[in-house]
């Protein structure tokens, strides 16, 4: 066990050194001048001030000269100032992180609950009116592009049916609670704010539907892909040769083994669900990383794209290492390979 987590903990370490020369690159190979989208046309005709602009921010610094720095900067947990926000990057991410870790974490939640029993009905009632139904429902979620999905929900629920708040956390008349852990749901419920937790709940309902549509999609078929093919295995037919109940033979035995490849699609998808939703966002007005990132990437705001990269980055290694430790768990073979 020490060895297989001491392998994958050396393999994530050097992805994430890796990745921070990718950002960099990546950054700095971006089109436009992020001088002449910050400064105006007036202030960007004179040579002086551009200069110190330059100077101000390292972009006069010789490419290895910027990425050494960076690195420094890194390793005192400082991902620069914002151009556009004046901030620290790492304050402005501490800040949008908790909206988008909200809605994420509830579209993975709903995704799971509904994906996964769906898929097992799916593949023990094979041909069936659900098994139908489930190949329905994981096309759509599939097939469906997310702005159109958006904008679908927002136009009939809270457009023509009016049964659903309009974009953003909260409404606008109504004040953000106390902030503990930055996620309003479990703020407003230490707080004691039931009413406006009922409205921070009710604003979640379309961009966690919108998030998981894609998600459940994926996470269905996968589960009854698994299902079908753990089904047919010897152990189960002896399972149920032994006489055990079907209950039995599918939750204790078939089941486990099938979640092997639904748990590594799961983490990929809730890496997905937290780094990808800047269209979500972008629609719905929700506060989060996914709306910040756009905002910086129409300002060439370079030090918060290699901020927002990264971390994005380093989100999708974590929970790549995450699930390589669950392997372990679900299945005690892989510590022998």
């Amino acid at each position: 066990m020490l060895r297989y987590l001491t392998s994958r903990t050396l393999a994530t370490i050097v992805m994430a050194l890796l990745s921070t020369l990718i950002v960099f690159l990546i950054a700095s190979l971006v089109p436009g001048d992020p001088v002449l989208a910050q400064l105006g046309d007036l202030a960007a005709s004179n040579p002086e001030i551009v200069k110190a602009y330059r100077a101000k921010w390292g972009l006069d610094l010789p490419l290895y000269e910027q990425y050494w720095i960076f690195l420094k900067n890194l390793a005192n947990g400082d991902l620069g100032i914002s151009i556009s926000t004046q901030r620290p990057v790492l304050a402005d991410i501490r800040q949008f992180a908790p909206a988008t870790v909200e809605l994420g974490t509830i579209a993975f939640i709903l995704s799971m609950a509904i994906g996964i029993p769906l898929g097992v009905a799916a593949a023990v009632g094979r041909d069936s009116w659900i098994d139908h139904w489930a190949r329905f429902v994981s096309l759509i979620g599939v097939s469906s592009p997310v702005f159109w999905l958006a904008f679908i929900m927002l136009t009939i629920f809270y457009g023509w049916l009016q049964i659903m708040p309009g974009p953003g956390r909260i409404d606008p008349i109504e004040l953000p609670p106390p902030t503990v852990t930055g996620s309003f749901l479990v703020d407003s419920a230490l707080a004691g704010k039931w009413e406006l937790l009922h409205t921070v709940a009710a604003h979640l309902v379309l961009p966690s539907i919108v998030l998981c549509a894609a998600t459940l999609g994926l996470i269905t078929r996968t589960t009854r892909a698994s299902m079908l093919e753990t089904l047919g295995q010897d152990y189960v037919r002896v399972a149920r040769a032994k006489g055990l109940r079907e209950r039995a033979v599918i939750v204790a035995h078939a089941l486990p083994n099938a979640l092997i490849p639904v748990v590594t699609l799961a983490g990929l998808a809730y890496a997905n669900l937290l780094t990808g939703t800047v269209m979500t966002e972008t629609i719905f007005s929700w506060p989060g990383l996914g709306l910040y990132t756009f905002r910086a990437a129409l300002a060439l705001d370079i030090p918060s794209i290699m901020g927002m990269t990264l971390v994005f980055a380093v989100v999708y290694l974590l929970i790549n290492w995450l699930v390589d430790m669950s392997y372990a768990v679900l299945d005690p073979r892989v510590l022998k390979r």
